[in-house]
């Protein structure tokens, strides 16, 4: 057996010579992981952003010399691990921002080594296949027909907008709760709709009366509103009741585009399934497996019930998609997206799929639920903490007895400072409170009561 050259960072991560390049590289990648994660110490760095950006740019020294720095790796990535928010520490709790799987994680390095684009079948020909695979399978999961991969809920929000747009023929008006996600107002903007009509969602949900009354006020053409419920919204995690949302749907001759970003992974989940009652009456659901689904970012899709929605997405670029080509059989993607370049996320959501099926992923859903119930129990009962409410999926809501808006804010903000704990925040019932996502499946009891701990050390007697 011949020994490997030594690492060379210009040397190809493909082709016949490129695992031998590879590997050591990655193993200096993995050593550096550890050692800034060591130098951390914690879930985020501490020292607040001044100390962090100052660490940051002491690393980093000159970005581009005259001469490359055989130290560039290593440097670098430990620099970044020092200075991460790491989801798989349980005490970072902050946000929808979950800790990847391995597998996931492995599978994303494939594609990056590989570097397909499935703007053309020519540079993406597995990738293409695996891609109308898996994106009809999730859909399937959700009861509709066909999925386009995203980045994200905000493009998944704004794609659905604009299929509404488009096979309306024009004039549409978005009707969307107080509590919608801030990419589908924000959509409607980018898109030159008219303003959102905001129905009030004093529970956390969507007022089914205010609803009603919003579609009959605004009666016109078939098809020329469009209704935006969320299931598992950002603040609480909480679910819009989908069923009687639909049916004011259907009888008021309204589209529906559920925004499931956050919610949508409990279709993997027996237990926790049923919360999505109603979610195959959409036209247009978004999912987002970055979040309840354990994937490196990005991760994201746009389910329909029509794919002839889709349609309007064609486009045509003769060094991608010729007639000829077209009609000798080979694939057009450019109808698959907004983008044109585009990497195969796909191949990391597949390898998941397969290797945990539905089981497996069912599991890690019911376990962060089960572990939100869990810290909900522990601040029920506790003198010096109110709950908000018990969970919905895995976030948690509350706020030290007493405290005051400012007072809250300053605890989150101590600990963020501190490095010691990432928690989020979230105004409900026209008060702040600090708000605990559980992603990590791995966290323990014990990680949960350290957690109150540190809240309770932290806020002012």
């Amino acid at each position: 057996m011949s020994t490997p050259p030594p690492a060379d960072p210009a040397r190809l991560a493909s082709g016949t010579e490129g695992p031998h390049a590879l590997r050591p590289l990655l193993d200096t990648v993995l050593d550096a992981l550890d050692t800034g994660r060591r130098a951390r110490g914690g879930p985020l760095p501490a020292g607040g952003p001044e100390a962090v950006a100052a660490r940051m740019r002491d690393a980093a020294g000159e970005i581009l010399p005259d001469r490359g720095d055989p130290d560039a790796l290593r440097a670098l990535v430990h620099a970044l691990a020092e200075g991460a928010a790491d989801p798989a520490d349980p005490l970072c709790a902050a946000h929808l921002h979950c800790p990847p799987l391995a597998a996931a994680a492995a599978a994303d390095l494939a594609v990056s080594i590989l570097n397909p684009s499935l703007d053309s079948w020519d540079q993406a020909p597995a990738a293409s296949e695996l891609e109308a695979l898996v994106t009809r399978e999730l859909a399937h999961a959700a009861g509709l027909a066909d999925a386009v991969v995203t980045t994200g809920g905000t493009e998944s929000n704004q794609l659905a907008l604009l299929l509404a747009r488009e096979n309306h023929g024009g004039g549409i008006r978005l009707v969307h709760g107080a509590n919608a996600h801030h990419s589908l107002p924000r959509a409607a903007w980018l898109l030159g709709l008219p303003e959102p009509v905001v129905v009030p969602a004093p529970s956390g949900t969507i007022d089914l009366a205010a609803l009603h009354s919003a579609l009959t006020d605004l009666a016109g053409p078939r098809g020329s509103l469009l209704v935006a419920a969320t299931a598992g919204t950002t603040d609480a995690g909480l679910v819009d009741p989908l069923p009687e949302i639909a049916g004011l749907c259907a009888a008021h001759g309204a589209r529906l585009h559920i925004d499931a970003a956050h919610g949508g992974g409990l279709l993997f989940s027996d237990r926790h399934r049923d919360k999505l009652t109603g979610i195959e009456a959409a036209h247009t659901v978004t999912l987002d497996l970055h979040k309840l689904g354990w994937q490196p970012v990005a991760a994201g899709l746009l389910a329909v019930r029509h794919p002839r929605d889709l349609a309007v997405l064609h486009q045509r670029a003769d060094y991608l998609n010729a007639d000829d080509d077209t009609e000798a059989g080979l694939p057009d993607l450019l109808g698959r997206s907004l983008r044109t370049t585009r990497r195969p996320d796909i191949l990391k959501i597949a390898v998941t799929l397969k290797a945990l099926g539905r089981s497996g992923l069912g599991a890690l859903v019911d376990t962060v639920c089960a572990r939100a119930r869990e810290l909900a129990d522990l601040i029920h009962a506790h003198p010096g903490f109110e709950l908000y409410d018990r969970p919905t999926i895995s976030t948690v809501l509350f706020r030290p007895t007493g405290a005051t808006d400012e007072a809250v804010a300053a605890v989150r903000r101590r600990l963020l400072s501190e490095g010691r704990a990432v928690l989020g925040r979230a105004r409900l019932d026209d008060r702040l409170w600090l708000k605990a996502t559980l992603l990590n499946p791995e966290t323990r009891p014990d990680d949960l009561a350290a957690l109150l701990k540190l809240v309770e050390g932290s806020t002012p007697q």
